[in-house]
């Protein structure tokens, strides 16, 4: 048994306390990110989920997620198809209330490796930040994004819009808009063309 493993073997010794607030406020809960074996994020959220409905912590936990947003992809048949993208692969994150109890249930649920940073005093996500990876979700939801397969100086075709069927080369790519500065020949001359992702594809 490891000295962490002995110190939460003994409850007066932990270093977690259910907050003093449960019984006239309602148990107060913080947002955390939980490390999990790359691949099974939603294996996970599933089993903590099963495990939390049968072993009555329930009002220690509340959503979980796994922030995902929609990505455009070709496929093999030139057509495209609209993926979910996980923009934090091998985490989770976990509404909680950090107790003996509710830290063992999710430290045993299988393919998590734990809290991100200390893992006997987990330090919970800056609601600022859980804000922007909300609207990320909501935003990967709304609007898809076009999976990046380009890099500047690429030399791309216009397969959409009404450049269709020039050529030209990236610029500068506007990852956050999902959209590309490619200079077309006009007239002899370059000229910058702002394009969705979606509208070209490689030479």
């Amino acid at each position: 048994m490891t000295s962490e493993e002995k110190l939460l073997e003994s409850p007066e010794n932990t270093p977690f306390r259910v907050e003093e607030s449960e019984e006239n406020q309602g148990i107060v809960k913080k947002w955390y990110a939980v490390h999990t074996y790359s691949g099974f994020e939603d294996r996970v959220k599933e089993l903590l989920e099963e495990r939390i409905s049968s072993s009555g912590l329930k009002k220690y936990f509340g959503d979980i997620i796994v922030p995902k947003e929609d990505v455009i992809v070709k496929n093999t048949k030139g057509g495209k198809n609209k993926v979910k993208r996980k923009f934090y692969p091998g985490y989770i994150f976990v509404n909680m209330n950090v107790n003996t109890d509710s830290w063992h249930l999710l430290k045993g649920t299988p393919k998590v490796t734990g809290f991100v940073g200390d893992q006997l005093n987990p330090i919970p996500v800056d609601e600022t930040e859980m804000e922007k990876i909300v609207s990320q979700i909501t935003e990967g939801i709304k609007r898809p994004k076009a999976k990046i397969e380009f890099s500047k100086g690429d030399s791309v075709k216009i397969i959409e819009g009404p450049f269709s069927g020039f050529n030209g080369v990236i610029d500068e790519i506007k990852a956050d808009k999902s959209k590309l500065e490619v200079l077309v020949s006009i007239f002899g001359r370059a000229t910058p063309v702002e394009l969705d992702f979606i509208q070209v594809e490689r030479n």
